[in-house]
């Protein structure tokens, strides 16, 4: 019979890169962590990990046992997934985040549209600019925009996001429009908390730095700005689609707009079996 003791923490160390990191992902002590390492290392009779004071490194034999307990894991969590699908619907507690704006005009919409199909649920709903510690924190769920940092999390894409260069048609009449990013220099900028707008020239992501007379940490300021003529802003579509389609904003260096950015659905490897979490990831996917 298979022993599966020590399995998940050195996969944990292993994904981590740190006994504490294992410890802290998992919700256990950092002695246990290292103590089921060590059995396990016993049992096989190889060094998994070369370890020293400040870094612990997976050794060749570690490597190909890694690939195939991450395939056995991977396996055996869709098995126990879709029975808990089979037999469970969301109910409990659930608690996600997401960007304020993105969350606000997206996200509330559609958990308050999840609300209504699934009465038992209790969601804890935190809308912050801020990045999260999931695990420490205890969020089942995170909504992330663009690009994604390195980390042990799970990431599920859901939409993507289109970044758009706009004005009011009044602003183009006066100013004219852009038609090179070299040409962002004669204009009213209306910037947002970055200093720079992101553009793709020649197949290559380019960013240009970009100064006017209204800086505003907020995506609504800077559209009102836009909209009564001060000058040009870079927006997503959410902020802009509708006022794109009824003409009260033109959108300009089109050829050089930013590959799209996804937006992502973020969890814990530790929530990955939680029926609540598929079900909503599920339901964002379809409506987003």
């Amino acid at each position: 019979m298979v022993d599966w003791n020590g399995i998940n923490e050195f996969v944990a160390v292993t994904e981590t890169g740190s006994f504490t990191g294992a410890a802290k992902q998992l919700g256990l002590s950092t002695a246990h962590i290292s103590r089921q390492v060590s059995e396990l290392e016993n049992r096989l009779a190889v060094r998994l990990f070369y370890r020293t004071t400040r870094s612990v490194t997976i050794t060749e034999h570690g490597q190909m046992f890694y690939g195939r307990c991450r395939q056995i894991q991977e396996d055996l969590c869709e098995a126990e997934r879709q029975i808990a699908g089979l037999q469970s619907a969301p109910r409990g507690r659930f608690k996600l985040t997401a960007p304020t704006i993105y969350g606000q005009d997206r996200i509330a919409p559609l958990i308050n549209d999840f609300l209504t199909l699934h009465p038992e649920l209790e969601v804890h709903f935190n809308l912050t600019n801020e990045t999260v510690d999931l695990i420490e924190e205890g969020y089942d769920l995170a909504i992330r925009l663009g690009q994604l940092k390195a980390s042990s999390m799970i990431a599920r894409k859901l939409t993507s996001r289109t970044l758009h260069v706009c004005a009011c048609p009044a602003y183009i009449e006066r100013h004219g429009a852009p038609e090179a990013l070299t040409d962002l220099g004669k204009h009213n900028c209306l910037v947002g908390s970055l200093s720079f707008w992101r553009f793709r020239e020649h197949n290559k992501a380019k960013t240009v730095k970009v100064r006017g007379s209204l800086h505003c940490n907020s995506g609504w300021a800077l559209l009102d700005g836009a909209l009564k003529g001060i000058g040009l802003t870079q927006l997503p579509d959410y902020y802009v689609e509708e006022h794109l389609e009824s003409g009260r904003l033109v959108s300009v260096l089109n050829k050089y707009r930013e590959t799209e950015e996804g937006v992502w659905a973020l969890y814990p490897h530790s929530r990955k079996l939680s029926p609540n979490v598929k079900f909503l990831i599920d339901f964002l996917k379809d409506k987003l």
